[in-house]
């Protein structure tokens, strides 16, 4: 309390009493008062339950690998997936309240049956390819550095066309979802719908042209109908910018860093209404400005070596490491080398929330 605030009188014995058996009859009722719940239900800034943490791909892959030998992929598990689990949120598989993150193994030509469900997910892939994704019966290759969707409500399956395993990162709402109650779930064919294994999708042949749309779907959609992001576009467009910056135009979000969004092209808005999307690249020896930002996101590395400064504590990360970044954490990127990164989070809940909120700089609170 402040020093020239009024302090209220001590209470009477008698009002003391009264007060204590008006708390028993609040409890008896299930209820709470706010003015003893103030602190903790409007604090002056955000105060994450989730803690900033990184899973180290070294470790993560060969316990992925041990699943594989282990356990069977099929109906009642339906993947093999294992979930980034946030030391700060009691054991739930939640690598954030909002987000799910995990690493999904497919073993030598196994194949993950058909479902779906309402919560919107993608794949990224950080190595190796050969496995399909067959969503409503569009099969999509996935190859590294790949961005792939898999919206609410889309039938999707999975199969491995080679001797090899492979594995990736999944990223749903899972959280988002369960806490509001909107969950849905269904089961499709034991077996993929479509084994063929074209180079490109029909999503992709319809839609992925720079600035061009079909004149035969020209209203918005609520999730991007590209299936695929592929990583020649975006090393591409990383490149450029970093090119540009180098010609003199001032087109990279900071000295250094190049960034890309992905983006729906029936709006120009995310991908999907719940998750955004991004790439990053650093140039070696460059960081970002601190920032913090309402909203929670993970970052996955795809090449290269650097560090997240989380509330000021440094995390060196190196190709494949994964890193929860809880709301309102002061984040720093620092690059060693050239730092490839990949980026998601659940930004545009809070913008269409209008709650989302950034500061920039050392000493933002």
């Amino acid at each position: 309390m402040n020093a020239s605030e009024p302090s209220a009188p001590e209470p009477t014995p008698e009002e003391d009493a009264a007060l204590r058996r008006l708390y028993a009859d609040f409890d008896t009722e299930n209820l709470l008062p706010l003015w003893t719940q103030l602190g903790d239900l409007m604090p002056m800034h955000p105060k994450p339950s989730a803690r900033a943490h990184v899973w180290s791909w070294k470790t993560l892959y060969p316990l992925a690998q041990r699943a594989g030998d282990l356990v069977p992929v099929g109906r009642g598990g339906e993947r093999r997936a294992i979930a980034l689990a946030n030391p700060g949120l009691g054991g739930r598989p939640f690598a954030t309240p909002t987000l799910w993150a995990a690493i999904q193994y497919l073993g030598p030509q196994e194949t993950a049956p058909e479902h779906r469900h309402t919560q919107n997910a993608f794949r990224f892939v950080v190595e190796g390819e050969g496995v399909w994704t067959v969503v409503d019966g569009d099969p999509v290759a996935m190859r590294r550095g790949d961005f792939l969707l898999t919206p609410g409500w889309h039938f999707h399956s999975h199969h491995n066309t080679t001797d090899r395993p492979m594995a990736w990162i999944d990223g749903l709402d899972i959280p988002f979802a369960h806490y509001t109650d909107s969950t849905f779930f269904e089961f499709g064919a034991d077996e993929v719908t479509d084994r063929s294994t074209p180079s490109a999708s029909r999503s992709e042949r319809l839609w992925a042209y720079p600035g061009l749309r079909p004149l035969s779907a020209l209203g918005s959609l609520p999730n991007s109908p590209i299936a695929a992001y592929r990583w020649e576009h975006t090393d591409r467009a990383l490149d450029e910018q970093l090119a540009l910056e180098d010609e003199g135009h001032a087109v990279t979000v900071e000295p250094g860093h190049a960034a890309v969004r992905y983006t729906n092209p029936t709006t120009g808005g995310d991908v999907m209404p719940t998750i955004r999307a991004e790439f990053h690249r650093l140039r070696a020896g460059a960081e970002t400005t601190t920032r913090r930002e309402v909203g929670s996101s993970v970052f996955q590395v795809f090449s290269g070596e650097g560090a997240l400064v989380l509330d000021g504590v440094e995390h060196r990360m190196a190709q494949g490491d994964l890193a929860v970044v809880p709301s309102w954490t002061a984040l720093k990127i620092q690059a060693e080398s050239r730092f490839d990164l990949f980026r998601f989070s659940d930004t545009p809940i809070f913008d269409g929330l209008h709650q989302a909120r950034v500061t920039v700089g050392e000493d933002t609170e």
